[in-house]
């Protein structure tokens, strides 16, 4: 591969490599940890060195190099710029589900969109945030309940954004395309009013054009300085994220999103999440792990 080939001596260092599992130790994990922390403001303590060792082995094979060390002075060069992109993917956690936390989701159908549906079809713009999106169930999910509230929301002014730090799990979103085991676990009228086994290859389900037209999937780092985005949100999900941003930048992501969104707009995070910060006076709180910011 392209990389791999930007480094010679690394390849002909391991050429008659026969090792299949490179120890990782702790001075490495350490530098692989520095790494995500600049990058993404991912903390990962010590105890993470077993899952980072499993996640990143393939990636020595793949690269053909023999030791954590090479691997670590490979992705703080300059030429190892991609890759180091391909170890971030690689050491982000991707767990969802469609519905995953229904209480939220009942909560939007009940509380939060409603009246945001009215102002769409009232000339208003409304726009809601999937951040953290992973491959986009939460996103679908979030679209599934607009749709069956109105549904011919798709001639208003009313966006679902997706955003994850992961470019796999964005073309993943993007694609729109789940395997069966996901699908079937599904409440049966939401799987067959919006997914669609394919013809040459049934373990495969696609999303609806209907909910596919109300996201869009951007690639975005939550510990970036700015974030591109120019207009407020109503609504914004961010699940089972900030948890892994050690206490600092959590605060500061928090603080980031009130700045984002409309006062009077609703936030939903992950269960074994809170706010914190000088951004957590700005919010009431309306639900189990739901707030919503003040006017």
């Amino acid at each position: 591969m392209a990389l791999a080939q930007k480094q010679p001596s690394i390849n002909s260092q391991a050429s008659n490599a026969t090792q299949s599992n490179v120890a990782l130790g702790l001075p490495e994990f350490r530098r692989i940890s520095k790494i995500m922390q600049l990058d993404a403001g991912i903390t990962m303590p010590d105890d993470k060195v077993n899952l980072v060792h499993a996640r990143l082995q393939k990636r020595l094979r793949a690269l053909q190099i023999r030791s954590f060390k090479e691997y670590c002075a490979f992705v703080e060069d300059p030429s190892g710029r991609e890759e180091r992109k391909i170890m971030m993917n690689a050491l982000t956690t991707n767990l969802t589900r469609f519905f995953r936390e229904p209480h939220h989701f009942k909560h939007l159908l009940d509380v939060a969109l409603p009246p945001l549906v009215e102002q769409a079809k009232n000339g208003g713009r409304v726009r809601i945030w999937s951040a953290g999106c992973s491959t986009g169930e939460e996103a679908y999910s979030i679209a599934a309940i607009l749709h069956s509230i109105a549904p011919d929301i798709r001639q208003y002014d009313l966006k679902i954004l997706a955003s994850d730090i992961d470019s796999n799990v964005i073309r993943t979103g993007h694609a729109a395309l789940y395997n069966q085991a996901s699908v079937q676990k599904l409440p049966p009228k939401v799987r067959e009013r919006y997914f669609k086994q394919l013809e040459d290859d049934p373990t495969q389900f696609s999303v609806s054009e209907e909910l596919k037209a109300l996201v869009s999937f951007r690639l975005l780092n939550l510990n970036a300085r700015d974030w591109p985005m120019k207009g407020k949100f109503d609504i914004i999900f961010c699940r089972n994220t900030v948890i892994y941003f050690n206490e600092e930048t959590q605060a500061e992501i928090w603080t980031k999103f009130k700045n984002q969104m409309k006062p009077g707009g609703h936030l939903y995070i992950g269960h074994s999440e809170r706010l914190s910060g000088p951004s957590e006076a700005d919010f009431a709180k309306a639900g189990m792990t739901i707030y919503k910011l003040n006017n």
